[in-house]
């Protein structure tokens, strides 16, 4: 069997894209993790489908690495609705399905795809970092001297303790620059790597920022493969609503592969 692919990336953090619309895309945990394969396979950090759903523009059936149904993907969001455009579907306001619900999104003349996330009612904290789920649960931990922390040892060794093992976490490690931007490196669950951007992570991050101020808010996020912003409103320190990512979502390539 043959498969047309196409490739993208939202800031480095990259996807297999399908065209699945006709519905006669059926690949097994096996043959997704193959093709995310970065030695054997194409090589990306999760693999995406584009469905159609009734009521919706379309439906985002996301994939990890490890060829596993994923939770929300926020770049991966946002570099589907790019694709979404770049198949035909020619609007900028797009209404889509994933597996958290329903989400707007809308491409702006400059390039930049801004993702609605869902409305945040808890944050809790323990031991001075915070648990969250912004589509995705997320650990936030601040930290210092950021470029230097060995990522994969630190957020494995989270991510796999007695408290996160059986269901995982992705685990953030965010650093304030004096500027007042966020670095954020994310060790991701279902990669289990670190990655060069997580969307539902800087998300996250941003909402946990301490200087977050009660009303409307524009957190600017650093990760290693580029710059992204959070804009959200926020009532409390528990409630956040009007959340959207924004970033790039740029096309890399297409090809066919066998399967």
């Amino acid at each position: 069997m043959q498969s047309d692919f196409y490739k993208y990336q939202g800031t480095g953090n990259d996807f297999i894209v399908i065209d699945n619309r006709n519905k006669q895309v059926h690949l097994s945990q096996e043959q997704i993790a193959h093709l995310c394969h970065r030695r054997f396979g194409i090589g990306a950090d999760g693999l995406m489908l584009l469905n159609l759903q009734e009521g919706y523009d379309f439906e985002m059936k996301y994939y990890n690495s490890d060829g596993a149904e994923g939770s929300m993907c926020g770049n991966g969001g946002r570099c589907l609705t790019q694709f979404a455009q770049d198949c035909g579907i020619l609007q900028s306001h797009f209404n889509f399905i994933a597996s958290d619900g329903t989400h707007e999104a809308i491409i702006e003349k400059a390039g930049w795809v801004k993702l609605k996330m869902n409305n945040i009612q808890t944050i809790d904290e323990q031991d001075g970092a915070f648990i969250l789920n912004t589509g995705s649960p997320h650990y936030i931990k601040p930290v210092t001297q950021l470029n230097e922390l060995d990522v994969f040892s630190e957020g494995q060794k989270i991510r796999y303790n007695t408290q996160f093992k059986k269901e995982g976490i992705n685990v953030n490690f965010v650093e304030e620059q004096p500027d007042g931007k966020l670095m954020v490196r994310t060790y991701e669950r279902g990669v289990e790597d670190e990655t060069y951007s997580c969307g539902t992570g800087v998300t996250a991050a941003a909402l946990c920022n301490k200087n977050a101020l009660i009303g409307f808010n524009v957190v600017s996020i650093i990760t290693k493969g580029g710059e992204l912003s959070v804009e959200f409103e926020k009532t409390d320190n528990q409630h956040f609503q009007n959340v959207w990512l924004c970033g790039p979502a740029t096309f890399v390539f297409k090809g066919t592969i066998a399967l």
